[in-house]
This record gives C-alpha cells, sequence and structure tokens, in this order.
C-alpha cells in the first residue's frame, strides 16, 4: 500500500521523531512517502531509509491565508499525483491541509494530535480559531489519533465527533544507553526541549535558582527564547551552573550521564521526551499537564508538579537532588514503566491496525500486507 505522511516542518523535535519512527516502521511493508515545508533533519533521515521526500513550499507554521490555500493546491496536486492509499498527516498546519486535500480527492486520511490548539495553556486567540477548524477538519478525516487519553478527552470536551477519535499512546524504541542516577556526587538535572513559550523555560531556570548545589542543569534544544533564557540564567545567578548545549545528536548518551529529567511544559499531547527519559531509567519531575500524567506515576516514578508551580517545582528538584537512593527507586520504577506500556512495537501494531480499519470501511483491499513487529531501535 502507498501512504504519505505530511508533517509541517522538518525540525528535530517530537512529532518529527515520531514519524521517523513510523517511517521506519513500515518500510518493509508499505511503499512511503513524506510531504513537509522544508528541508532539515527529517527529510535527511527519510532519504536515509529510502523514503521520498516532497517539499511543499507553502506549506509553513504561520497563518497565512493566500500560502494556505496554495499549500492545499500543492497537496491535491501531489496526491492526484501518487494516489495513495492513505493520507496521515502530524501537526496542526499539515494536519488541516492535507486532510482538505485528501478530502478533495476522495482519499482516506487519518489525524494524529500530537497537542491540540485548544489545549490547556494555549492562548484564548489561537482556541477561538482552533476549535471550529479542528472541529471540521474531523469531519473531514476517516479517525483522529490521540496521543493520550487526556487529549481524547479535550477533544470531546469541544465536541469533535467520538466515533472519529481513538487513543494511541505514544511508543518509542529501546536503546542503547542505561542511567545510574544513584551515583556520583553530583546530580544532574536535563531537559531536552524547543525554546519557545508551550516548554516554560523561565519556570525551570527560576525552580532551580533554588535547588541547592553541586547539582547542575543541562538544557538541549534550541529555538527562539533560548537567547532571553541564557540571559535570564545570568540575572539568577546561576549561569555557572547551567549549560546550554543546543541541538544534540547524542541525547541518549546525554540523558544516560544524568540524574534528573525535567519538563516545564504549559501544555502537551504526550511527550517523547519523558519517554526517553524513563526509556533510560531516570525519575522524572514535569508539569502535570496532558499526557504527562499518564506516563509519569507520581510518587513511584517521579513527581508532577502543578502548571506554573515554581515552589513547587523547585520542590520536587530538590527533593530529588539530594537523596541518591529516591533516585535509583524511581528511575527503575520508570524504566519498568516505559517497558510495560510505551514500546514502540505496540504504538506499531496499534497504528496499522487502525490502518486497515480505515481500508475495510473504505473498501480498499491491502495488496501487500505482512506486518512483523520490527526492532527499529537498531536501525
Amino acid at each position: 500500500m502507498r501512504i504519505l505522511y505530511a508533517i509541517t516542518k522538518a525540525e528535530m523535535g517530537g512529532g518529527q521523531v515520531h514519524v521517523l519512527d513510523l517511517l521506519k516502521g513500515f518500510q518493509s511493508t508499505h511503499e512511503l512517502h513524506l510531504a513537509t515545508g522544508e528541508e532539515e533533519y527529517l527529510t535527511r533521515e527519510a532519504r536515509a531509509i529510502g523514503g521520498e521526500c516532497h517539499i511543499l513550499s507553502d506549506l509553513i507554521h504561520e497563518t497565512r491565508p493566500a500560502r494556505d490555500a496554495r499549500a492545499v493546491s500543492q497537496m491535491t496536486a501531489l496526491l492526484r499525483c501518487l494516489k495513495p492509499d492513505l493520507v496521515h498527516a502530524h501537526t496542526t498546519k499539515a494536519g488541516l491541509v492535507a486532510r482538505a486535500a485528501a478530502w478533495r480527492c476522495g482519499i482516506p486520511s487519518v489525524f494524529t494530535a500530537h497537542s491540540w490548539a485548544f489545549s490547556e495553556g494555549v492562548s484564548l486567540a489561537w482556541k477561538a480559531m482552533g476549535v471550529p477548524t479542528e472541529w471540521i477538519a474531523s469531519w473531514l478525516s476517516s479517525r483522529v489519533i490521540n496521543v493520550s487519553e487526556a487529549n481524547r478527552r479535550l477533544a470531546l470536551k469541544y465536541g469533535l465527533p467520538a466515533r472519529r477519535l481513538v487513543t494511541i499512546h505514544n511508543g518509542i524504541p529501546d536503546g542503547p544507553g542505561i542511567a545510574s542516577p544513584g551515583a556520583g556526587g553530583k546530580t544532574e538535572v536535563v531537559m531536552v526541549a524547543r525554546f519557545a513559550r508551550q516548554k516554560h523555560h523561565e519556570l525551570l531556570l527560576e525552580a532551580f535558582a533554588g535547588v541547592p548545589q553541586p547539582a547542575t542543569l543541562t538544557l538541549i534544544g534550541d529555538g527562539p527564547s533560548r537567547a532571553s533564557m541564557q540571559e535570564l540564567a545570568a540575572k539568577l545567578g546561576i549561569a555557572q551552573r547551567v549549560t546550554f548545549a543546543g541541538e544534540r545528536q547524542d541525547v541518549t548518551r546525554l540523558l544516560a550521564g544524568a540524574g534528573v529529567f525535567a519538563l516545564a511544559s504549559r501544555w502537551e499531547g504526550f511527550p517523547l521526551s519523558i519517554l526517553e527519559a524513563m526509556r533510560t531509567g531516570l525519575p522524572v519531575v514535569a508539569s502535570d499537564v496532558g499526557g504527562s500524567r499518564e506516563a509519569v506515576e507520581h510518587g513511584v516514578s517521579g513527581y508532577l508538579v502543578p502548571r506554573d508551580d515554581v515552589a513547587g517545582f523547585r520542590a520536587a528538584l530538590t527533593r530529588l537532588c539530594t537523596n541518591a537512593g529516591l533516585r535509583s527507586e524511581f528511575g527503575s520504577a520508570g524504566r519498568g514503566r516505559y517497558l510495560q506500556h510505551f514500546s514502540l512495537e505496540q504504538m506499531l501494531r496499534k497504528t496499522h491496525a487502525l490502518y486497515e480499519q480505515v481500508w475495510h470501511e473504505r473498501g480498499i483491499v491491502p495488496s501487500r500486507f505482512n506486518l512483523v513487529a520490527k526492532e527499529v531501535g537498531r536501525q
């Protein structure tokens, strides 16, 4: 079967890693194509495994009505040329564009909502635009995959059709590199996230300023607010204790050398970064938002802190940074929870079962289907 995956940006991020895992997981059983708005990390990785990439110049993150209309035309032309059996879209803009184009072409589509434009913490302006557009788009698609139950319940709250909404938790491949969070005399706290408003780096910096030495903080990622966060670290007097590591290709190795993982987000769908930390065996301190509460078991594998609670975040970090035994206990519990619930193989099986349901409903008979659970992590 021929499947087209669509995503707005190709930069390194959780959504892009998720799409790459799908491409790797299904590459031997289907003909796979990728449509995106730019050449970047994801297109390089997709081509490296034999995927065919299509760049749509008007598929951009910003809302630009004229360009958005052209993006729908570009996507429609691509679909009429490729004639895929399914379109699977990711991220808000690509989700709207791809579903509209697929509907015009009579091609079934699936959309994965990594987070909603009307999630908790999102501005009222975004909600005002996001609710009606997502409601309309949901009727154009065969299914909407929610990466957490929290996401699905939120969609139901805003009136999206229940029969189209399903939950498939994110899953990631197992890999080398297991942390020893209770070892050593200095604890390193790590956060892996793009520097953007959603991830709330300023809360983490303000909380960490009250965590006793010799704890250190490493921030992995890049983005528009990085410079202002560096200024804030200097203002708080912790610049010497904070490392701004930028985008890295060795995140697994860096996590394996850390003692605590933190994620201070204002809102989330179901963050892959938390799964990566749990896979590595790190205790987690995270904002109690979205699907984070479905990954982290509070008081067992980490701590969940109310959104925007600086004092609560500081207390949780301090408790872990000053207690090696607790770090080891929580880290081991997180690793076990990842193995039981959030493996890549489980996600691939559930996703493909959904594809088959959609094809069956549309009368499309797979010409070749022999999905075998693959060890994608070894690639």
